[in-house]
């Protein structure tokens, strides 16, 4: 038995783009598209991007600017969330335990499952770095996952978008597949790309064959 690991940003559901709009709207003189915010910060602890504008704008960010962020990101939310194409087909057909381990906060990661209408395939299975202190690329949140989950490292397969959340599952000792909507990723070395769910259970048998 194997269990699925998902990362959620930009994996089961398509956040970074409004993630990326969120700052737009809110800084103005921030020159940037969505698309290059997106490869510039996908993957990265929140604090780290905060810290990286405000170099960027050579000037602090507001005190009240995280909690500005994370309304207007929740607000986009509600409005524009989709899950990826696919992925309520395929957490549907596939029989596979399968969790969520995420870089936000819980609350964002259940409001991210509830509005892209994923809540129900996770229940309780919903690891988040702000409750084990370590953010990816620190293996620690995977490793968590697992734990809690009931299946060893090499039991568990993780599917991650970000450069981060592959060095991660790999530094905890899991298979992984690199989810690229676009196809474009650069690819990594003994690692499979992932392009649309539908071809999941595909690319999972060939890393069983390969093991």
């Amino acid at each position: 038995m194997l269990c699925l690991v998902f990362d959620l940003d930009g994996t089961l559901v398509d956040s970074e783009p409004l993630s990326s709009q969120a700052f737009l709207d809110l800084l103005p003189d921030l020159a940037d598209t969505t698309v290059g915010l997106m490869a510039r910060y996908r993957g990265h602890r929140l604090a780290d991007v905060f810290a990286d504008i405000s170099s960027r704008l050579r000037r602090p960010m507001p005190e009240d600017f995280e909690n500005r962020y994370r309304e207007r990101v929740a607000t986009l939310y509600d409005t524009h969330l989709s899950a990826m194409p696919g992925v309520t087909d395929m957490l549907t057909e596939l029989p596979f335990p399968r969790c969520v381990a995420s870089n936000g906060p819980r609350a964002k990661i259940a409001h991210g499952l509830r509005a892209a209408g994923l809540e129900a395939f996770f229940g309780e299975n919903v690891f988040s770095s702000y409750e084990v202190g370590r953010w990816k690329p620190d293996p620690h949140l995977f490793l968590h996952a697992a734990e809690r989950m009931g299946f060893s490292p090499a039991q568990c397969i993780v599917v991650e978008d970000s450069d981060a959340g592959l060095a991660a599952a790999k530094a905890a000792g899991m298979s992984v597949i690199h989810y690229c909507a676009n196809g474009e990723a650069i690819a990594h070395e003994g690692i499979p790309l992932l392009v649309h769910f539908r071809e999941l259970k595909q690319v999972i048998e060939g890393l069983a064959r390969a093991a």
